[in-house]
């Protein structure tokens, strides 16, 4: 079958690219199609790939800063037919999921469009005001329209978390299976020695919530180490006691001992899915979260890790107040991790893919059989 990948953007890199490494290795030498690509901000293998661009790639300044013509993407993707393939699978967030095809499209959604179904909490994350916000609301009325209408043209929605499953329903009323996001276990092994101190390794961006666990360490003196860099960087030193540590960037061959050494890995914001506590929980550490989100499909209260419900200090300092790393049993945490493994996703997509499009191509209803949970 003739099969091309589609990814919203490629000027920044996070967890929707890790999506797309793998589906461009399991589907070697496909086109992959975008809206912008900015090599010198991605990684040189990128540069291997066949990479096709929308014609917003040649606006100025998009590369660095595609926010300002987002009310441009529905119309940029609208304009894009690939009924020449037989299969098209969207690796979505933003708008790539509005191309047109009367061929079989799989939707691998990593959220419904953010700043159209969560103006507000998406305007506060980026440090906006409500002058702003008032502006913006007529634009968000049609991309709402437009965002709904596209998806219902989608064949099939896959979700990556529950809570997405959930807002594909309540957004697009479209059903979903969820497919959890790859994660590579195999670079996370656990530690014979664990040492007195939490962990957090995230961009310091100020809807991630690192400030309630830099209170929370700092009233309570415990320990904190916090890896990473971001716009929220000062904020947060300027509100931390002598307990917390900055660590700035942590390279990627430090990061596996960082998480195996640790008392336990905070993950204290809402997100959809989150691929740092999965890495912990496969170093064997627990890890304690935020009751919302992502997490509470990865992490399991008394096995796992810890929740706490409230986004406040309070109540995230309860939890670490009275955690007890040695309550956890690390070879049953790393256990679990491994349900999220690429060879998992692997052998779920392409089982889903494969299915779908039989039942495409034959004009029959399809109903997806798991190979991994069958």
């Amino acid at each position: 079958m003739r099969l091309a990948l589609v990814h919203d953007w490629l000027n920044q890199r996070g967890g929707g690219e890790d999506v797309l490494e793998t589906l461009t290795a399991l589907y070697p030498d496909r086109p992959i199609y975008t809206s912008i690509y900015a090599p010198d901000l991605m990684p040189a293998s990128y540069q291997n790939w066949d990479i096709r661009t929308l014609w917003l790639d040649r606006l100025p300044g998009i590369h660095n800063h595609h926010q300002p013509y987002l009310p441009l993407y529905p119309a940029a993707w609208g304009w894009l037919n690939l009924s020449d393939y037989d299969v098209v699978i969207t690796n979505k967030s933003g708008f790539c999921h509005g191309l047109q095809t009367d061929k079989l499209h799989v939707c691998y959604c990593l959220a419904p469009t953010r700043y159209v179904w969560q103006i507000e909490s998406y305007i506060a994350r980026e440090g906006m005001g409500k002058p702003v916000e008032m502006a913006l609301r007529p634009l968000i009325a049609a991309l709402k329209k437009w965002d709904y209408e596209a998806a219902q043209r989608v064949t099939h929605f896959i979700a990556i978390s529950t809570e997405i499953q959930q807002r594909i329903q309540t957004y697009y009323n479209r059903d979903s299976v969820i497919i959890y996001p790859p994660v590579d276990t195999s670079r996370f092994q656990p530690s014979s020695t664990v040492e007195d101190y939490f962990l957090i390794v995230s961009r310091l961006i100020p809807y991630k919530r690192i400030d309630l666990a830099v209170q929370a360490a700092t009233r309570l003196g415990l320990p904190l180490k916090i890896g990473g860099k971001g716009r929220d960087m000062e904020r947060l030193q300027a509100m931390a006691g002598p307990t917390v540590e900055f660590l700035g960037y942590v390279a990627d061959d430090a990061l596996p001992e960082l998480m195996a050494r640790c008392k336990a890995f905070l993950f204290p914001g809402l997100e959809d899915f989150g691929i740092t506590p999965v890495q912990a929980q496969a170093a064997g550490r627990p890890v304690i979260a935020y009751g919302g989100g992502g997490a509470l499909d990865t992490v399991i209260p008394g096995i796992t890790g810890e929740l706490f419900h409230d986004l406040t200090v309070e109540s995230l300092a309860k939890v670490m107040a009275d955690f007890d790393t040695d309550q956890y049993d690390s070879t049953v945490i790393r256990t679990h991790a491994k349900k999220f493994d690429t060879s998992v996703f692997n052998q779920q997509i392409t089982a889903y893919v494969d299915q779908a499009w039989q039942a495409f191509e034959n004009k029959r209803p399809f109903e997806w059989h798991d190979p991994v949970n069958a």
